[in-house]
């Protein structure tokens, strides 16, 4: 029997009541909230005209057919004389502007002061188009080597593939002409530039981007 008294010891008692244990709470956990940053602001130096701005920026809107690259877009105010950089790069992504200079057409400026005063689309003027361009890419003709293709997208430079409108190299648009002159030559109507800023135009305009004209 000595057995019996260690099994009496650990009864169960089956009528006491069941305690369950307090449910403990689950953590706060604050909901992750995905912040965009804002882009970066366009031109914060000030560098372009703001209506030019304003005008490329529709036109990249109104033209957005034919204008799929977004990247980067090309500026020209024939406001600025030709001694001053008037050629803008603009990169939409990081809002920064390089700028650089360029030749309008003689047409443009008979008497040769420095800044366009007439602008036409007719072959042969031999005067600057303005007006929304697109990119067309690099080629290399045998007059004036590489260069950059383009095509008019508006009624006043639709006829710019006509017209062999082009971005070109110019001995005309280097410094040391700048130097002697106070002032760079001037094109046929083309956008030209110094020989040492077009390898790298060249490749960075491409195909499929805006070039646009304003005074």
């Amino acid at each position: 029997m000595a057995g019996c008294s260690s099994a009496t010891a650990s009864t169960v008692d089956l009528a006491a009541p069941l305690v369950m244990p307090e449910p403990v709470p689950a953590p706060l956990v604050e909901p992750t909230v995905l912040v965009q940053a804002d882009p970066a602001p366009l031109d914060p130096r000030g560098m372009v005209r703001k209506e030019v701005m304003d005008r490329a920026m529709a036109a990249l809107d109104i033209h957005h057919r034919r204008i799929p690259q977004r990247d980067r877009m090309y500026l020209v105010d024939f406001k600025v004389h030709s001694a001053e950089p008037r050629l803008f790069e603009v990169d939409l992504l990081a809002g920064t502007v390089t700028a650089m200079r360029t030749s309008h057409g003689r047409g443009s400026d008979p008497e040769h002061t420095g800044v366009p005063r007439a602008f036409s689309n007719t072959p042969e003027s031999f005067m600057s188009s303005v007006g929304s361009y697109v990119t067309a890419g690099a080629s290399h003709g045998p007059q004036q080597g590489p260069n950059v293709l383009l095509d008019g997208l508006e009624y006043s430079n639709d006829k710019a593939r006509e017209r062999a409108i082009i971005v070109h190299g110019a001995d005309y648009a280097d410094p040391d002409f700048l130097e002697r002159e106070g002032k760079l030559g001037r094109s046929y109507g083309c956008f030209s530039v110094a020989h040492a800023d077009l390898p790298g135009l060249r490749e960075r305009m491409g195909e499929g981007r805006l070039l646009f004209a304003f005074s």
